[in-house]
């Protein structure tokens, strides 16, 4: 009876950890900027326009940075599925061609957390990022995609 017992705990704990790993993957990506930054929303063509380097520069000629984690990370897959368009490997490529072709500074930063995200953003003037919702500090401030804020209904970046 106890190995009964102790085989039917296990396969909860193991349905617990499932769903974790479920709604860890359905988690809105929140796009946030530095607070010197004016813009307060962006169109999903322009943060895209942003993300593959294709724009640089703000409306009023400051320059812009994107600050991404690691593209091949597992929780970048709606970032690189909904703003790429294409695996995580092209989308790493692209990211260092266009790196590569800027070479006066860096036009995409890759970081290795979400912490990492908050803290670029925050202390680099211009810059944008890409974030779990649930990693917004202070200070940054968030950023419209669509006239859509992050958990409102019909948001861009919601995952599924």
């Amino acid at each position: 009876m106890s190995l009964t017992v102790s085989w039917r705990i296990v396969c909860v704990v193991v349905a617990m950890l499932a769903c974790g790993a479920v709604q860890a993957a359905a988690r809105d990506i929140a796009v946030v900027a530095n607070k010197g930054t004016a813009q307060t929303g962006l169109t999903l063509a322009e943060l895209i326009k942003l993300c593959k380097g294709q724009t640089t520069k703000w409306p009023d000629g400051r320059l812009s940075t994107v600050v991404l984690r690691d593209p091949t990370a597992p929780e970048m897959k709606l970032v690189v599925e909904k703003i790429f368009a294409s695996t995580p490997s092209a989308a790493k490529e692209l990211i260092d061609t266009v790196n590569r072709e800027h070479r006066s500074r860096p036009v995409i930063v890759l970081v290795k957390s979400d912490a990492d995200v908050m803290q670029r953003v925050q202390s680099t003037p211009g810059a944008i990022g890409l974030a779990d919702v649930y990693s917004i500090t202070s200070g940054v401030e968030v950023i419209r995609v669509g006239g859509k804020l992050p958990l409102e209904s019909g948001y861009v970046l919601h995952g599924n």
